[in-house]
């Protein structure tokens, strides 16, 4: 017990033994552990270890570029939580800044439900503004190691499926019309996209029908499809 836990002292492995029926006097426990300086030291924990047990409080939020039909370059950011991937924020400019992603950070998480971390990656937009905006929120800024995109590789994932389920099969002719594409796939992702992570549940929860005869619904002109029982 004393190797396989270095952070035990005699005091908890005597508990321990004690759970297992094992009487034994905490001095006789000290006097047979291992000394400290020969216990291995218990592993840092990873960067990946680190999203797990913080997914409750940890959020993601990330740029992507969208060409349209006139060949001008769009702006989409995503807001997504790490608890159950849910696509909290979604928004579209022509111009993102630092004013302009805050203003979307406050519109997407109400004051008293702000997650206590937010990843980001280290885009020059994310700049003074948005880090005073958020640290006034309650929320700590998490920015991504230089050249790690997989340090946010939630968003980054959710970002290349909405440009294989959606973008990559339409085409984009402004940016009233890229918003209401993605406020529609917002809703097929919360409410009908299916996530292994989630057991093959949405992030919204899916009641599963076993009774009554099943229909398809077109979602994203086709491009999808939801199936219900009625």
């Amino acid at each position: 017990m004393s190797s396989a836990n270095p952070l035990w002292g005699a005091p908890r492995i005597q508990g321990e033994l004690v759970m297992v029926g094992i009487e034994v006097a905490q001095s006789t426990v000290a006097k047979y552990m291992v000394p400290r300086f020969q216990r291995p030291r218990p592993p840092s924990q990873s960067w990946n270890t680190f999203l797990r047990n913080h997914a409750a409080g940890i959020a993601s939020i990330d740029l992507f570029v969208v060409p349209t039909a006139f060949f001008k370059l769009l702006y989409g950011l995503v807001i997504l939580g790490h608890r159950r991937r849910r696509l909290i924020g979604l928004g579209v400019t022509a111009h993102p800044s630092a004013e302009w992603i805050a203003r979307q950070v406050t519109e997407a998480f109400l004051w008293d439900e702000a997650p206590r971390y937010l990843i980001r990656d280290r885009d020059g937009a994310f700049g003074p503004a948005y880090t005073r905006r958020i640290r006034a929120m309650g929320i700590r800024d998490r920015p991504a190691a230089a050249r790690s995109p997989w340090q946010n590789g939630h968003a980054e994932r959710l970002i290349g499926s909405i440009r294989r389920d959606c973008l990559d099969h339409v085409v984009v002719f402004g940016e009233a019309h890229l918003r209401r594409i993605l406020k529609n796939y917002a809703s097929y992702y919360n409410q009908v996209r299916t996530h292994l992570a989630l057991d093959n549940d949405a992030p919204e929860f899916r009641h599963r029908q076993r009774v009554g005869k099943i229909q398809e619904l077109p979602l994203l002109g086709g491009l999808h499809h939801h199936y219900v029982r009625v």
